[in-house]
C-alpha cells in the first residue's frame, strides 16, 4: 500500500480564481482535457474541455482490428451577467463555424459535440424556453462520416437553476448543487411500486 497522498492521484488540471468553475472543472477533470482561456472565433471561454473517446474491436489478435470509431466533445463555458436569446444564436453560429475546421469527417468519425454553457446571473423565460426544446444535429455525408451536434446550457448558480438542451449531458457537472438527475427515467423498484399504487 503507497503512503502517498490521495491528492497526488488526482489528473493535473489548470486552476480557476472563479470557485465556481474551479468546482466544475473538479468535476469535468476525469473526463476531459481542460484549458483556461480559449479562445474560438471572436470569442474567449474561460473555461474549456476536450474529450476523446475512441472504440476498436478486434479479431482473435489485436492486429486485426475492425469497428474503429471515435466521438469528440468541445465544451466552452463563459461567465457573462446576462446572455439573451440572440446571444445563444452566435453560439450555434460558432459551433458550426468550428465544426467547418475542428471535424476531420472520415469512416472512424461517429459524433462531435460542440457544447457551450454560459454561466449567468440570471435566467429568463425565454431563454429558458429557447434552450430546453434546441436541438441541433448535423449529419456528414449523410450520416457516413456520423455528424455533429451543438448543444447550449445555461446555469445560474446563484439561484440554482439551469437549463440544456436535449443531448446536453455535462449539466450535471454545473449543477453543484444537485447530485439527482431530476429527469431521469424511473429505475425498477420506482416503476414497480407505482405499480402497486406506492
Amino acid at each position: 500500500m503507497s503512503d502517498a497522498p490521495a491528492s497526488d492521484a488526482e489528473p493535473d488540471r489548470p486552476e480557476w480564481d472563479d470557485q465556481y468553475l474551479d468546482d466544475v472543472a473538479a468535476r469535468l477533470q476525469y473526463n476531459y482535457d481542460l484549458e483556461r482561456d480559449k479562445r474560438a472565433g471572436d470569442d474567449r471561454f474561460e473555461l474549456y474541455g476536450r474529450l476523446l473517446i475512441e472504440s476498436r474491436k478486434q479479431f482473435l489478435h489485436q492486429s486485426v482490428r475492425y469497428a474503429h470509431q471515435s466521438v469528440h466533445e468541445h465544451l466552452f463555458a463563459t461567465r457573462r451577467e446576462s446572455v439573451g436569446v440572440a446571444e445563444l444564436g452566435q453560439f450555434v453560429d460558432l459551433g458550426h463555424r468550428l465544426a467547418d475546421t475542428w471535424v476531420d469527417p472520415d469512416e472512424t468519425h461517429k459524433r462531435t459535440d460542440f457544447t457551450f454553457v454560459v454561466v449567468s446571473d440570471d435566467l429568463s423565460d425565454g431563454v429558458r424556453d429557447r434552450v430546453a426544446g434546441f436541438r441541433d444535429r448535423t449529419l456528414l455525408r449523410y450520416g457516413y462520416y456520423g455528424h455533429y451536434e451543438v448543444n447550449l446550457v445555461v446555469v445560474a448558480p446563484d439561484r440554482e437553476a439551469y437549463v440544456a438542451s436535449q443531448e446536453a449531458d455535462v449539466w450535471r457537472a454545473f449543477a453543484l448543487w444537485t447530485d439527482t438527475d431530476p429527469d431521469a427515467e424511473p429505475g425498477l423498484l420506482d416503476r414497480l411500486k407505482g405499480l402497486f399504487g406506492g
